[in-house]
């Protein structure tokens, strides 16, 4: 079957057997892979509109499994029921994934793993679920046509973790292979130029950028 990198690295971080509300399913292929690829018994796609939906219905029918993939329509962990142990969310902002998450927490709670891959604001999603009773089990750094995303795999419990930690990511810093290196020097980059665009009297914003330009050159030295 034909799957993105993202998605098949989010489906491979999964536990085996658990069973995921995938949150904004979309064609619902990471759903397809985890059934019946990763051969778990269930899998439980969710979208808030029905076109995505109605998409991802042809494609349990070209792959075979309308029996092993349930689709639900709902906003955010709405769907949610209490044999769902794991939430996967991809292809989102940070700040809308904390949303999801934060409006309903009550639910949040009673998952024991939740691995999302935000398109941005990426501190502020670590800060979110390490302050909220998740710690960083695992991260991952995927490149996907000529982006290259962050995945994090958060489970219940408690770490201390640093600032640095919650900027860079604590396993990627372990880790610090070639992606890292090259997610980085974007990342760097584009810092720079916001320094050049931002107005003078953006002072916090200009401090805040300066001190993250610093981390990251000593972090690439």
């Amino acid at each position: 079957m034909k799957i993105n990198d993202r998605l098949k690295k989010i489906g491979d971080l999964v536990d085996t057997n658990s069973l995921c509300l995938d949150i904004g399913c979309d064609h619902a292929l990471l759903d397809i892979y985890l059934v019946k690829i990763r051969k778990f018994p269930k899998a439980i796609g969710s979208d808030i509109k029905e076109g995505p939906l109605e998409c991802a219905k042809e494609n349990l029918r070209k792959y075979q499994v309308k029996d092993k993939v349930e689709l639900r329509l709902g906003d955010g962990l709405e769907p949610y029921t209490d044999d769902i142990d794991t939430a996967l969310v991809s292809g989102m902002g940070g700040r809308t994934i904390i949303g999801i998450f934060k409006n309903n927490f009550k639910i949040t709670k009673k998952l024991n793993q939740i691995i999302v891959s935000p398109n941005n604001y990426q501190m502020d999603v670590r800060e979110f679920f390490t302050k909220n009773g998740f710690y960083l089990e695992d991260e991952e750094l995927v490149k996907d046509g000529k982006y290259i995303y962050q995945i994090m795999k958060f489970k219940k419990g408690k770490k201390h973790y640093t600032k640095k930690d919650m900027f860079f990511g604590p396993i990627l810093l372990t880790k610090k292979n070639k992606l890292f290196k090259d997610y980085y020097k974007r990342e760097l980059t584009s810092r720079k130029i916001m320094i050049d665009l931002l107005p003078k009297n953006f002072y916090l914003k200009r401090i805040k950028t300066k001190k993250e330009i610093r981390l990251i050159e000593k972090e690439l030295s």
